[in-house]
């Protein structure tokens, strides 16, 4: 059963479940299931008139079939099991990693190097007090103890990086440069692909593009300063070729950034970038694939030669300026740049495939992660698309395997491995808009699901779930970030479910096929081509309708009001798929308002003997006299008096 009010799963279903599953403990390869119902409904009994190797190979072939496509009862009464534990050991560590790289870029070196000494004694000092205590003492006061002496640590551990990077860019020489806005020539290396400005700068220039890297050189007035700081490179339309692990010279003003970021300065260019070093091998390679990927599809329509080289390889360097602004009006931008999404859907196709070469689970995972890492490569490895690909695969573990309380964990894992390789994360949106939808997806993905009845497809269930999952978390803080509501973001999401999955993964097939069969790269990327069309239309029409993107309030205010207006459409949704519960919820809530407003009179406004049956009456406390209110002038009428119970 899939749990969704008892109705047997597809066939499709039990293969992908058996695909990424993992095995129950103590059962043999080809055992059959013992007991097993749901096996007659799909393999009748077969004749045991034959004997010998011929009917052992049957029942050994039978078996095989049954353990792949019909999990038994009890692996699905341990599955439930599982779903239900959720375990939030990992959270606390999480927390206080992320809090400490949040709070790196507005604190100094000397004070980062304070919460550190504050952190590593705390963890040592409860480290002591676990080791002397024993675990059958108190098992869960021995496991929180644990659990937070980890999480001390690794905030100890991510405040330390912290505190280094904090110490480069404080360092004397680099902020005079800095603060003094120096004419500097530096040579830095790329960290990530560059991004268009839409807003012209103080210059005039219309076209802009920033580039995040890494300063490993500065020279100005005749000194030369070696170090390793982040900067953002700001140039004109020739830098939109810069490749990620270059090596670039560049003549240009350093000033200082805005408070709290992580970057120690920007590099407004005033000269071409030159080479001085090209990227390694395995970086050009991928990277080479993808930009041949761009130009083999300038055959297609406009809309589809745009979007589909940035929803596969994250190049949005030919979307349209109105087809980009009605995508961010329906809330299809994540569609446009490399995501969480386009990583789930390679590494479960890639799973998928290599379970149907009969691959073992642990080789199989080995290929899915080792195409993920191509994919990554081509893409290009900077922070966003490591980011993508980890809570990607995070997704894929938690909805495939069904282990709600595991998928957590996994997360919680990614996000501390991110935050200690590359702490400028901890204050991206992006890296919170990401943990949110996967969070979303891990812990109401599932719950959701659950609420349709039986008669709606599983498929069409998810595609609903996981977007509404996704976007409920992440609403509030899209509004502060862009103060709109965007009214049909869940339907454009819904519509364009069905066709997102043949554009990736037809786009990422056609790119491996470039160098080997361009003839059938080439119908692979008209395929994708007119599902990415599709996706572009839809993004224009539901952009276009009524009321697409009202205003909403900003800052707090708008925040605390896109929560409750999460939570009531969560409710909203419950009520639509339960309408029985919906209902007897009504009910019991009436009867109990009539029982309040019952003894409300009794206890309130009573003055003396029995009330009368509950029957509110109004009384003026205050005198015995009758008091009348006057009317306005125009209206001859008066009010007639009000007397006090037993008055004249």
């Amino acid at each position: 059963m899939d749990g969704r009010n008892g109705r047997a799963p597809s066939r499709w279903h039990r293969y992908v479940e058996a695909a990424v599953d993992c095995p129950r403990a103590g059962s043999t390869p080809g055992e059959p299931s013992p007991g097993d119902s749901a096996s007659a409904d799909y393999w009748p009994s077969q004749p045991t008139s034959r004997s010998g190797p011929a009917r052992a190979l049957g029942q050994k072939i039978r078996a095989d079939v049954r353990r792949r496509l019909l999990p038994d009862e009890r692996d699905a009464a341990a599955t439930e099991s599982t779903r239900r534990r959720t375990d939030l050991r990992l959270a606390p560590a999480a927390l206080l990693v992320w809090t400490a790289t949040v709070a790196a870029p507005w604190l100094t070196p000397a004070t980062l190097l304070l919460a550190w000494g504050g952190l590593a004694m705390c963890a040592g000092a409860l480290l002591a007090i676990v080791l002397r205590r024993k675990k059958a003492a108190g098992h869960w006061r021995h496991s929180f103890l644990t659990t937070l002496t980890a999480a001390l640590m690794l905030a100890a551990a991510s405040t330390a990086h912290s505190a280094v990077s904090s110490a480069q860019r404080h360092d004397e020489q680099v902020a005079g440069l800095v603060e003094g806005r120096a004419s500097v020539v530096a040579e830095a290396e790329i960290g990530a692909a560059p991004r268009a400005l839409k807003t012209p700068g103080p210059s005039g220039r219309a076209e802009r593009w920033a580039v995040a890297a890494v300063a490993l050189s500065l020279t100005s007035g005749g000194q030369v300063t070696h170090a390793r700081l982040p900067v953002v490179i700001i140039g004109g339309q020739e830098w939109q070729g810069a490749g990620t692990g270059q090596v670039l010279r560049v003549t240009g003003k350093l000033r200082p950034p805005d408070a709290g970021r992580v970057e120690a300065a920007i590099l407004s260019a005033s000269s071409p970038p030159v080479r001085v070093a090209a990227a390694q091998d395995w970086q050009q390679a991928p990277a080479a694939l993808g930009k041949r990927f761009a130009s083999d599809a300038a055959w297609l329509a406009p809309d589809a030669r745009g979007l589909l080289p940035g929803m596969v390889t994250g190049d949005t360097g030919g979307l349209s300026e109105e087809l980009e602004t009605a995508m961010k009006t329906v809330g299809l931008t994540h569609l446009t740049a490399v995501s969480g999404a386009n990583c789930s859907l390679i590494l479960g196709a890639l799973l998928l495939a290599a379970r149907s070469l009969r691959l073992a689970r642990r080789p199989a995972a080995a290929v899915a992660l080792s195409g993920l890492g191509l994919f990554v490569l081509m893409v290009g490895p900077d922070a966003s698309v490591l980011r993508a690909s980890l809570m990607g695969a995070v997704a894929v573990a938690s909805l495939a395997g069904g282990r709600a309380g595991r998928g957590l964990s996994f997360l919680c894992l990614a996000v501390i491995a991110l935050l200690l390789v590359e702490p400028e994360l901890g204050v991206s949106f992006g890296f919170l808009l990401s943990v949110l939808a996967t969070l979303g997806i891990i812990v109401l993905g599932r719950c959701v699901m659950g609420w349709f009845p039986a008669s709606v497809p599983r498929w069409v269930a998810a595609a609903i779930a996981v977007p509404l999952s996704a976007q409920v978390l992440c609403g509030p803080v899209i509004v502060v970030l862009q103060p709109q509501f965007s009214t049909y973001s869940l339907l454009a999401n819904v519509l364009v479910a069905p066709l997102v999955a043949p554009v990736t993964i037809l786009g990422t097939a056609a790119v491996a096929l470039l160098p080997f069969a361009p003839w059938l790269a080439a119908v692979l990327i008209g395929v994708a081509g007119f599902f990415a069309g599709g996706v572009a239309s839809i993004a224009r029409f539901t952009a276009g309708l009524p009321g697409a993107a009202p205003p909403w309030p900003e800052g707090v205010f708008g925040l605390l009001t896109m929560v409750l207006f999460s939570i009531v459409t969560l409710l909203a949704v419950w009520m639509a798929a339960h309408p029985a519960g919906t209902i007897k919820l009504v009910l019991a809530a009436h009867a109990g308002i009539v029982r309040l407003l019952d003894r409300l009179p009794e206890a309130t406004l009573r003055r003396g003997g029995p009330s009368g049956h509950g029957r509110l009456r109004v009384c003026n406390l205050n005198s015995g006299r009758n008091h009348q209110w006057p009317l306005p002038s125009n209206d001859r009428r008066r009010r007639q008096p009000i007397r006090r119970p037993g008055g004249t």
